[in-house]
Formats: C-alpha cells, sequence, structure tokens
C-alpha cells in the first residue's frame, strides 16, 4: 500500500483463504475458509509499524490483526489466536511473561537443493568445521553481518539478551529479552524477517529451518514461561517464602497432558521431525524437570522470582504466535482443571510411553484431528483448517523422491 494511503486509514482487504496457503503456494479446499472466498480486513498495530532499516528505498511493515469484516477477530489468525489465549488468562487477574531463544544457520548461497548446505568461506580460505560453539572468533568473517543485524535491531526496537555461537556448523542463537506474549511473538516474527532481509544484503542465507544438517545439531525455538499476578505484579509460579506453587506445578501438568496433541503446532514440518528423532538437546518428551535440557520441559536454575517453565519442543520453523498460544493455553487449561504433573526426572532416564511424543507429521496430525481439546480450545475452524493445509503440504513431500532412496534402494533385487 503507498504510504499515502495508509496513512488516509485506506482498509486493506484479503482473500480468507491466504491464511490457509500451503507452503508450497497451493491451498486446501475452499470448504475450510469458506466456499465464497470473501474478504477479511487487515488492521495494522498501531504499536507495530516499522521503517525498514535495511531498505535502500523508503519502506515501512505494519504487522497486521486479521478482522472479519464484520468486525469479529478471524479464527484463522495465529496471531488473533494468541490474543485470545491472553484474554483467557486476564479473566483470572493473570499475565503471561514470556521469552524466545531462536536458533538459526548463517550459511553461503545455496542455488542447487541437491547440495547440501554449507558454511560461508571464512577469513582463511576454508569454512568451519563445526568445533566453534560459543566462540568469539571473527575467522567466519561474519561480523560485518552481525554489526548489521545489531543496528536493524535497534531501528526496530528490538532488545537482545544474549548472542552466541551454537552447537552446530555455522550455528547461532539469540535470546529476546522477556515480556508480553504478543510483543515476544511479534520480535521473533519480526527478527525472523529481519535475518533473511539483512543476509541478503551480505550474500549470504539464513535457514530457519528445524534440521537443515545432518549430524549436526538442529534449530529450536525455546520458549519460556512464568505468569505474573496482574493486581501485584508477583510471579505466581513462587510463593512468599519461594517455594514452588500449585499454580507451577498445574501449569506444568497442563503442558504434559496437552504436549502430543499439540505437537504438530510446535512442529509444523516434515523437516520438524528430524530434529526430534535425533533429540541432540531436542527433547521429544513431555517429562519434566530441573535444569535437565534432556526433559522436554526445563525448569532452569533461577531466584524465586524468576521462577519459569522452559518448553524445549518447538523448532526454530515454528510459528511464534500459535507456538506461545499452544504452550500458553496448554498450562492454562492445566491451572483451570488443577492437574498434578509426574514426578520432576533427573539424570539418564527413560521416557514413559504416555509421555512420548509423535515422531513423524503424520503421526502428529492425527493426534491433533483427534484431539478435542485442540477443537476446545482453538476452535474447529482453526484446527480442521491447519490440518487441511499442513496435509497438503505431506502429501506433496511424498510425492518426491529422494536422494537416499535412489542411492540406498535402486540397487536392491
Amino acid at each position: 500500500m503507498t504510504a499515502a494511503g495508509f496513512l488516509e486509514g485506506r482498509r486493506l482487504q484479503m482473500a480468507r483463504g491466504v491464511l490457509l496457503q500451503c507452503i508450497m503456494g497451493g491451498y486446501p479446499a475452499a470448504k475450510y475458509y469458506g466456499s465464497d472466498d470473501s474478504d477479511l480486513a487487515l488492521v495494522a498495530d498501531p504499536a507495530q509499524i516499522h521503517r525498514l532499516p535495511w531498505s535502500d528505498e523508503p519502506r515501512a511493515l505494519a504487522i497486521c490483526d486479521a478482522v472479519e469484516l464484520d468486525g469479529a477477530p478471524s479464527q484463522l489468525s495465529s496471531r488473533g489466536q494468541l490474543r485470545a489465549v491472553i484474554a483467557r488468562y486476564a479473566e483470572q487477574g493473570l499475565a503471561p511473561v514470556v521469552a524466545t531463544e531462536l536458533e538459526f544457520f548463517v550459511f553461503a548461497p545455496n542455488s542447487d537443493p541437491q547440495q547440501p548446505f554449507q558454511p560461508p568461506l571464512g577469513k582463511d580460505g576454508r569454512r568451519e568445521m563445526g568445533h566453534s560453539a560459543f566462540s568469539i572468533s571473527s575467522n567466519n568473517g561474519l561480523r560485518p553481518f552481525f554489526s548489521e543485524v545489531y543496528r536493524c535491531m535497534a531501528a526496530l526496537g528490538l532488545p537482545r539478551d544474549t548472542f552466541m555461537h551454537e552447537m552446530g556448523v555455522s550455528q547461532f542463537e539469540i535470546n529476546l529479552l522477556h515480556g508480553d506474549p504478543l510483543l515476544l511473538a511479534d520480535q521473533t516474527f519480526l527478527f525472523k524477517h529481519l535475518l533473511k532481509e539483512v543476509a541478503l544484503r551480505h550474500g549470504l542465507t539464513v535457514v530457519c529451518m528445524a534440521k537443515p544438517l545432518a549430524h549436526t545439531p538442529g534449530s529450536s525455538m525455546h520458549i519460556h514461561q512464568s505468569l505474573v499476578d496482574i493486581a501485584s505484579g508477583r510471579n505466581v509460579f513462587s510463593d512468599e517464602q519461594g517455594r514452588a506453587t500449585d499454580t507451577f506445578h498445574h501449569f506444568i501438568g497442563g503442558l504434559q497432558a496437552c504436549l502430543a496433541d499439540f505437537t504438530a503446532l510446535f512442529a509444523p514440518n516434515v523437516n520438524s521431525y528430524q530434529r526430534l528423532c535425533h533429540p541432540y538437546a531436542s527433547p521429544n518428551n513431555a517429562c519434566w524437570s530441573h535444569d535437565n535440557r534432556a526433559a522436554g520441559l526445563r525448569i532452569p536454575a533461577s531466584s524465586p522470582v524468576a521462577r519459569r517453565v522452559e518448553n524445549r519442543l518447538p523448532g526454530a520453523d515454528a510459528n511464534p504466535y500459535l507456538a506461545i498460544a499452544a504452550s500458553l493455553a496448554a498450562g492454562l487449561h492445566g491451572i483451570e482443571q488443577q492437574i498434578a504433573p509426574t514426578p520432576a526426572i533427573q539424570g539418564e532416564f527413560e521416557v514413559p510411553e504416555h509421555l512420548s511424543l509423535p515422531c513423524t507429521l503424520h503421526a502428529a496430525l492425527e493426534r491433533l484431528k483427534h484431539s478435542a481439546l485442540a477443537h476446545e480450545l482453538f476452535g474447529n475452524e482453526f484446527i480442521e483448517g491447519y490440518i487441511a493445509t499442513k496435509t497438503l503440504e505431506l502429501s506433496d513431500f511424498l510425492d518426491e523422491i529422494t536422494p537416499w532412496e535412489r542411492r540406498v534402494l535402486a540397487a536392491q533385487a
């Protein structure tokens, strides 16, 4: 839209079906978004209108809410779903506080998808080999890229906590500062968009796939969650003596009860399960533990005022609005139903069958399809439309014959 049209308040409309467009560009049957494929309105959030600092010509981006033409929030909008979960907490006098940790890879350009990704050439003419975790070396030659990332983050008002080189080859992580869930979802979305745009300016490729390289750790989007009492601002996960409260344990119990049903919302792509089925610090379970990274639900070491629950299931490929909404909805379900968690696990452990999670997209979609709880919390329209879109994507993937199949199976008698 032109700047003049935007400032005049001109309404921007879009076909409802676009909210269910699959990643290949197609759409599920029209019955999932209304057979008329009528319009909805995109209403800009005044707090999320940003001049794009990486654009050579003046351009701006506005994050919008999808609203039906009668003024009702669109049930197909993941941002709208997160707003609805936050409102349910507010009805109980509670406000969630979240933070996201996003991992990503920085690669050299990859024009042939048949070939694996490679890290950029370093200043010594060599490519990183994967032994640079937490390194502060500038040999990878990425300092100019990250300098522009930092500058653009500041221009967009994105505060950062820590930035580090992660365990994988040319893999990095950012920790965004904790705050309001909708704000953190917006910031995570903006940061991923920023990364891709700045990388293009530097002749690089940023990849937020869950598992872009074999034999290498995948990329997560861990979600840290706590709850505060709106009236007092107190973290309700700790009592006045600093002990864990029933609310804290019920929040964990709700996550344990819902994670299997909601796995397809946290792990939305075929590739997501490459990360979860090779669980290098990417646990595919609903166990909980104090500071054990093998558990899907980890309680980081902290003071009582900072007591929180870390959901380690979501990958970097997850929709931040939907992943945060699903995680918070699960915790609220536990509070409302007073669900007691299983005992915490420590050290080496085997995952009990009832705490294991789906390990393929097909299995996760089947679990979501038959989840009465998911339909109750997110509505039939959203869940059925989401499954229809993801089923299209899965079917498209299964139409491909992979290099592994040609390499290994062609010679079989």
